[in-house]
């Protein structure tokens, strides 16, 4: 895997964040198929906000399939394939928050799920690119209005 960001992230707009940073640490995986970044400390202004602690997540986590699954072979009599495999990777970003007034943390998580289908890999790696710079550059342009909708539940 060659997913390694920035030790400063410099996140983006949102409501009532004002240029804010995240210093990252690399951190114990869950597995041997991920690899996992913690947060150790903010930038800009962020009040209210948290970096990692122990019982107080602020992580991100990439996951690949234990097994890369491969294009089986065509069948012989129509020409089709079957069933393709796709391999899955997940980035995962755990958040702990308050759920009331009296403090008490829970996870929320916020999964981006790439599903490819077997031995587009190798074929059409150009649309691929395509579709993460793609998927990257709404998420960043959104930023603010994805947050916000969490926030009020409108999309």
């Amino acid at each position: 895997m060659t997913w390694s960001p920035d030790s400063l992230i410099t996140g983006a707009t949102q409501t009532n964040l004002t240029t804010p940073t995240y210093t990252l640490a690399a951190d114990l995986a869950p597995d041997a198929n991920s690899r996992q970044y913690v947060v150790t400390a903010l930038g800009g202004t962020q009040t209210g906000v948290r970096s990692s602690a122990a019982g107080d997540p602020f992580t991100a986590t990439i996951r690949k399939d234990k097994t890369y699954k491969v294009l089986p072979p065509k069948n012989p009599v129509n020409g089709s394939y079957g069933n393709v495999p796709k391999n899955k990777t997940e980035i995962l970003v755990r958040k702990g928050v308050y759920i009331d007034s009296d403090n008490t943390l829970q996870t929320a998580n916020l999964r981006i799920i790439a599903e490819l289908p077997a031995g587009c890999e190798a074929t059409d790696p150009a649309n691929i690119r395509a579709m993460c710079s793609f998927a990257i550059g709404l998420m960043t342009e959104e930023s603010q209005d994805y947050g916000d909708s969490l926030i009020l539940g409108v999309i």
